[in-house]
């Protein structure tokens, strides 16, 4: 394929999953987009519109809610994208279910996204293993993309981890992350915090089962990451199977 790929973290991307299912409902309605297709919750925080919201989650609405563990790579020469999901699937049911523990609201840099408020050491790990297992299948990334990486701009040891692993937030530099907004500026910050604390309230706080791991596809540059197939995790259940086509193109 000519886009991109990425394997991401997609809580609530199982059926069962009553927390995760919750999370991922708050999640879409705000960003006002499925990446499997499936219809959107309408609702909006009192006093703001859709064109509001919009304005603040262009960037996080394309890529989908989810957290990065294999960040978006073209595939290698003589790789196939059918290659990388079944890999993906014998990968995900040989490890179990990992906890992201209490998530939390924060800024990071100038955008918000969820964290987790306590140590998940066994999803960082999961992360690691990732990131060095399916590394097989990455091109090295081209001019355009070393460009718009900007490595002059990283520390010596992020530059290091983009060298080698095509990213620089990753390993010791990886935080776990489930993105909510683009970039904020510093003056509507603290009004952004206070309609996101609201609005995820009941997912603040509370852990949520990373219970499978989700393979993304961006066809073009610029075009919105969709979800391909989602492979649970062991002892997780069944996945939902994406909406069909059409509905794709109604939550974009």
């Amino acid at each position: 394929m000519s886009g991109r790929v990425a394997i991401y973290a997609a809580p609530g991307s199982l059926a069962t999953d009553s927390v995760g299912g919750r999370l991922r409902e708050e999640a879409e309605s705000w960003l006002g987009r499925s990446a499997a297709g499936h219809p959107v919750n309408p609702a909006l925080p009192a006093g703001w519109s859709r064109a509001d919201v919009d304005a603040i989650t262009v960037d996080a609405r394309r890529y989908g809610f989810h957290a990065t563990l294999k960040a978006p790579f073209r595939l290698a020469e003589g790789r196939s994208l059918e290659e990388l999901d079944a890999a993906l699937a014998r990968f995900a049911a040989e490890r179990p279910v990992v906890m992201a523990p209490e998530l939390t609201l924060t800024r990071l840099g100038h955008f918000f996204a969820l964290v987790p408020g306590a140590p998940a050491d066994e999803l960082y790990a999961l992360a690691a293993e990732i990131v060095r297992g399916f590394d097989r299948f990455r091109a090295a990334p081209d001019e355009a993309e070393r460009a718009r990486r900007n490595p002059a701009g990283m520390t010596p040891r992020q530059r290091e981890l983009f060298e080698r692993w095509g990213y620089p937030y990753v390993l010791d530099e990886f935080r776990f992350h489930l993105t909510l907004t683009d970039r904020i500026p510093v003056e509507r910050e603290s009004e952004v915090e206070t309609v996101l604390s609201a609005w995820f309230a009941d997912s603040i706080g509370r852990s949520t089962p990373i219970d499978c791991l989700a393979l993304f596809t961006e066809e073009r540059p610029g075009a919105p990451f969709e979800l391909r197939s989602v492979h649970p995790l062991r002892a997780a259940a069944r996945p939902l199977d994406p909406a069909p086509a059409t509905l794709t193109q109604g939550n974009r």
